[in-house]
C-alpha cells in the first residue's frame, strides 16, 4: 500500500477510464489501460411483492424521489449477497414494517429505459401489522375498487396489481411478464 501512495500521478494506475470494445465483445465498455480490466455495467435488479391481507393489497406512498407522494409496492434494489426472496422480504419490512410470507414469483418485468429487471413476488401478511418505514409517507391496505390508480408511481405497479388479480388464489401459476408492447415508459409504452 505504501508503494502506491509513493507513486506519482503519472505512474498511478488509471483504473477503468477508457471506453472501447474489448476483444471478443460487441459493445463499448470502460476498460483499464494499465491492466486490461473491463468494467461491466449491468442492469439493476429490483425485488418486491404484491402483499395481500384477505382481499386487500398493501401499498406504500413514497416519501423519496422519484415519484414522491405516489403509491407503489414495497420494492427496491436487490443488495449484494442476498437472494431475490431475501430482498423482497427485506423491502417489505424496510418500506412497510410488514412481516410477509412469499407465495411465489408473480412476474418478471423488463424496464430497458432504466436498465432494470424487476422480480415481483405474490405474498401475504403474517398479520395486519404494518407502518411506514423511512422511505414511505403512508402504508395502507386497499380493496380493488379503492386502489389509487391515478396515483400509482410506476407502470409496473399497475402491471403487478393486474397480474395479482389475474392469478387470484391459484396455488400454481406461471410467472407473468410485461404486457404486450409495453416497456415501462410513462404514457403506455
Amino acid at each position: 500500500m505504501g508503494e502506491i501512495s509513493a507513486m506519482t500521478e503519472i505512474e498511478r494506475p488509471k483504473g477503468p477510464s477508457i471506453r472501447k470494445v474489448p476483444e471478443g465483445d460487441n459493445r463499448e465498455r470502460l476498460t483499464c489501460p494499465d491492466c486490461g480490466f473491463v468494467q461491466y455495467d449491468n442492469p439493476k435488479i429490483v425485488v418486491g411483492s404484491v402483499v395481500r391481507w384477505h382481499d386487500r393489497v398493501l401499498l406504500c406512498r413514497r416519501s423519496i424521489p422519484p415519484r414522491r407522494g405516489f403509491w407503489t409496492l414495497p420494492a427496491g434494489y436487490l443488495e449484494l449477497n442476498e437472494t431475490t426472496a431475501e430482498g423482497a422480504l427485506r423491502e417489505a419490512y424496510e418500506e412497510a414494517r410488514a412481516r410477509i410470507v412469499l407465495d411465489g414469483i408473480l412476474a418478471v418485468y423488463n424496464i430497458p429505459r432504466l436498465s432494470q429487471v424487476q422480480i415481483i413476488y405474490r405474498a401475504h401478511l403474517v398479520e395486519p401489522d404494518f407502518a411506514p418505514g423511512p422511505e414511505s409517507e403512508a402504508v395502507e391496505l386497499f380493496g380493488w375498487d379503492q386502489v389509487p390508480w391515478d396515483a400509482l408511481a410506476f407502470p409496473s405497479v399497475k402491471w403487478a396489481l393486474d397480474h395479482w388479480r389475474e392469478v387470484g388464489e391459484a396455488g400454481d401459476f406461471a410467472a407473468r411478464g410485461n404486457p404486450a408492447g409495453q416497456l415501462g415508459n410513462f404514457g403506455g409504452l
